[in-house]
Formats: C-alpha cells, structure tokens, sequence
C-alpha cells in the first residue's frame, strides 16, 4: 500500500502557477461587491440588474435585495417599463422607471419584514443609491454604503451621506451606464465634483492597501 505522506501545516497556498505567487484573498469589500452581480441577475428590470447586500459588523450577511416589483404585481420584463419624467429647476429632463423597487430598498424592506435591526451595518451596491434609497439608509441607522460605480445623478446622495456622518466608499469613479440614462450629469461633471473613489487613491499611492482600513467621507 502506497504510503500517505501528510502535508506540513506551515505551507502557504500558491496560485498554482510557475511562479509559485501567494495566493491573495480579497478583502471583505472586495468579497461582499462580487455577490453584486449574480444577486443583481434575479432583478427584472433590464433597465439595471442592480443587486446589494446588508452586512452586519462581524462579516455576516444579513439580507439582500435586487431590483423588482412589488409582490402580486407584473414586472417590467413581463409588460415593459413604467417611466416617469421627471423636470427640474433648470428646464433638464430625466426618465425614471417607478415600476420596481430597488436593490438597496428591497434589502432594506426584507430585514424590516422579518424584524432584522440594521443599526451600524454596511450596504454594498452597484452605484451609489439614488436619493431616496439614500434617505431610508440614512434612517435606517446604516453606517457605511461601498459601491461600485457612480450614479449619474447621486451628488445629492453624495450630499445626504456627508450630512448624516455616513461614511461612503467608492471603488471606480466612473459612471454606471444603463438605459435612458440621463445626458445631463455626463462623466465630465462627476469628474469636476472632487469626489475621490478608493481606485484613484491606490493608483495616485502606487501600492496595495487594505480597503477595509480606508475611511471615505
């Protein structure tokens, strides 16, 4: 009988290339933002899969949500969108689909249902929310938001954060692109807003850090 040798304990994983590298984990970030996109692909809005995951403060995932109807009523991938236009102060024009819920308030409506506090937690998403996901965050007592991307229209979101000691983690400080998106807020803009995504600090720094120890107001 062949022998079983034992492997020793203090071996590191490699990457099981010719190099041999060390295998590197991604941070906690970096872990609950890949959940995004295959939570977001349950969502039935073509307009954005968008999904996002509540975190409690020891790394558990309390809830999620994704873009959707309303229990018992018909989802825009059955009959089409239901759009509203909305006009602003300055005369500029934008088309919001009000059929669905949306990722982060459906994550947020789920605890509510089932009794879950969210009071100091984390919420990951896609973009950043839009403003009235932004205000019921805010109630709701969570204290971090990380998104992914920017949202065309989130410089009140953005605001509201700032506002209510809510601490905001971009990752890429480009915009997420979806359809009937509006043309006001251009990337252009969001460039001249001074906003930093976590992407630009560790290019402008050169090296690694650990997104969890990064604190962005």
């Amino acid at each position: 009988m062949e022998e079983v040798k034992q492997i020793p304990q203090d071996i590191k994983s490699t990457s099981g290339n010719a190099e041999g590298k060390t295998y590197i984990r991604p941070s906690w970030d970096e872990y609950f933002l890949n959940l995004i996109e295959p939570i977001g692909s349950r969502g039935t809005c073509d307009r954005g899969r968008s999904g996002a995951v509540i975190v409690g403060p020891g790394h558990t995932i309390i809830a999620t949500g994704y873009v959707g109807a309303a229990p018992g009523q018909p989802h825009c991938d059955q009959v089409g969108h239901m759009m509203n236009t909305v006009v602003r102060e300055d005369g500029t024009q934008s088309q919001h689909c009000v059929r669905t819920l949306h990722a982060e308030e459906n994550a947020i409506l789920q605890c509510a249902k089932d009794g879950i506090s969210v009071q100091g937690t984390t919420i990951y998403c896609k973009m950043v929310p839009c403003y009235n996901c932004a205000m019921r965050i805010v109630r709701v007592g969570i204290r971090r938001v990380v998104a992914q991307k920017r949202y065309h229209a989130d410089q009140k979101s953005i605001k509201l954060f700032r506002d209510a000691e809510v601490n905001l983690v971009i990752m890429d400080n480009t915009i997420e692109e979806y359809t009937n998106q509006s043309a006001q807020k251009n990337q252009s803009v969001i460039d001249e807003d001074g906003f930093v995504s976590i992407k630009e600090i560790l290019m402008e720094e050169g090296k690694k850090l650990d997104l969890n120890e990064i604190q962005q107001a």
